[in-house]
């Protein structure tokens, strides 16, 4: 379970309509809460809130699945805290404060819903919590009826506050859902015939150097052979497995890629003939030819596109970015392929406007967008987030590989000035921050670092790159897609 926890400077995004029903609901339940109820359980939050926290997350640690949203170090310095403020607001709150009460509980079913996390989780933490508060209560209570009395007025709290979280959490998957349809119905691919044979190129690209090396006759290392390691099997793992979704087409190619590399890891650090590799090298061609036909079946499979690119530059539009970051988020927790957002602004934009007029701005954005498709991988993603402002998300990468990609970006943006139309030539730079996903399941949090970071790197003096760390400062009023800064 997470409680919202705002920062200086944010504004909460306002909650859904409250639905009358459930307002009345609430009201009812508030209302049932008497005076001398409210001071059994003022005392008992300020005896033992901490203990309830800890049984509380002890019950969810010993679930593996929590594992992926719960760590140590969350537990201590922040999901403790927000729980124990998030008990005392709604156990000691009043029908005065059933607005707030409703938006908190809306906003953590939206946490849960984008980090993914088990909603049979939550209604086990409201158990072990309802365990907790009863043994509190029975513990400090005049009499067994005074106990019962606020059991089931406590009780009906915690059970009305998780299921207007289960009404978020139900609203915020279904919209998700939805989107990652659009998503895979857009496939990335604007031009379906070019992108096919992009992908035909480097799967020949790879059976080649395949080739080359067993031919050759020379030791040669599995490593750099691997076809999950190749320019089309990143593109697999990061766009052709997103865009295609979920089919027994994709499901094949991932086997047989998986096979492959599993071959060449096992049999060739033992061919050593001619003969022995010929043989790797005809089985291993065999399974090329299978991932081609599975290809083919599935970029004719594409029906209709949905528009996602902007207009203006043909990137991406932000409408799919949580799509993206949630796979890659999923991606790494299931393989460990760590990925990077780079968020990427250039620098006195607005002078460009004033100076040499809007025309010469768009200009500039098209010439970085293009900047920007030369200098990454195509299993990258990229995006323009708004105005003047890119983002980029690398798939498989380490900090080394993400802060070269970042720092080529920058060179190439500082050292391709914008030819304009009387031949002036105008000189861009652009500040950029890098922020590598860090195991937490919320992709706001890795947006919010690299923005961060891009704010640093503009502080620092523009035309740099900047890391994100822990230490970074977040900027204050930080903008639309940071919503109130959420708990765990």
């Amino acid at each position: 379970m997470t409680t919202p926890s705002p920062e200086p400077g944010s504004r909460p995004a306002p909650p859904e309509q409250i639905d009358v029903h459930l307002a009345a609901d609430w009201r009812q339940r508030l209302s049932a809460v008497t005076t001398p109820m409210r001071r059994l359980l003022a005392d008992l939050m300020a005896a033992s809130h901490g203990a309830m926290a800890d049984r509380f997350y002890g019950g969810m640690l010993d679930d593996p699945r929590a594992s992926r949203f719960l760590n140590a170090h969350q537990v201590r310095e922040r999901l403790k805290p927000a729980l124990q403020r998030w008990l005392h607001e709604l156990l000691c709150a009043d029908a005065h404060d059933l607005e707030a009460l409703y938006a908190q509980q809306e906003r953590v079913g939206q946490v849960h819903a984008r980090i993914g996390i088990p909603v049979d989780l939550v209604g086990r933490g409201g158990r072990l919590l309802k365990d907790g508060l009863r043994a509190g209560i029975r513990a400090r209570a005049g009499s067994e009826a005074s106990a019962l009395e606020t059991i089931i007025a406590v009780d009906s709290l915690v059970d009305i506050a998780l299921e207007t979280m289960t009404r978020a959490y139900a609203r915020s998957r279904d919209a998700a859902g939805a989107l990652d349809g659009s998503f895979r119905l857009f496939s990335l691919i604007q031009n379906i015939g070019t992108e096919r044979e992009r992908q035909r190129a480097l799967l020949l690209a790879w059976e080649n150097t395949l080739i080359y090396a067993l031919m050759a006759g020379q030791p040669v290392s599995s490593q750099g052979l691997l076809i999950s390691r190749s320019e089309f099997g990143l593109w697999l793992l990061h766009k052709g497995m997103a865009s295609f979704g979920d089919t027994s087409e994709t499901r094949e190619v991932n086997a047989i890629v998986m096979a492959i590399d599993r071959t060449l890891r096992e049999r060739l650090p033992t061919a050593a003939t001619s003969a022995e590799r010929r043989a790797l090298l005809d089985e291993l061609r065999a399974s090329a030819d299978a991932i081609r036909n599975l290809v083919a079946m599935m970029f004719d499979g594409i029906g209709d596109i949905e528009s996602g690119r902007d207009a203006l530059t043909s990137l991406l539009n932000r409408r799919f970015l949580p799509t993206i970051l949630r796979r890659e988020i999923s991606l790494e927790a299931s393989s460990g392929r760590q990925f990077a957002v780079l968020m990427i602004d250039l620098d006195h934009f607005k002078s460009i406007n004033d100076g040499h007029g809007h025309a010469a701005g768009d200009r500039a954005l098209q010439h970085v967008a293009n900047l920007l498709m030369e200098n990454t991988r195509g299993s990258d993603y990229l995006f323009r987030y708004g105005g003047e402002e890119f983002v980029v998300v690398l798939g498989s990468v380490n900090e080394a590989e993400a802060m070269a990609v970042a720092e080529g970006l920058r060179r190439a943006i500082a050292t391709s000035p914008l030819v304009l139309g009387n031949g002036e030539r105008l000189a861009l730079s652009g500040s950029i921050g890098v922020a590598m996903q860090d195991g937490h399941p919320d992709y706001e949090r890795v947006l919010a670092r690299a923005d961060a970071a891009m704010y640093q790197a503009k502080r620092g003096g523009r035309d740099r790159v900047f890391l994100a760390t822990a230490a970074t400062p977040e900027p204050p009023g930080i903008r639309a897609l940071r919503v109130a800064p959420t708990g765990p």
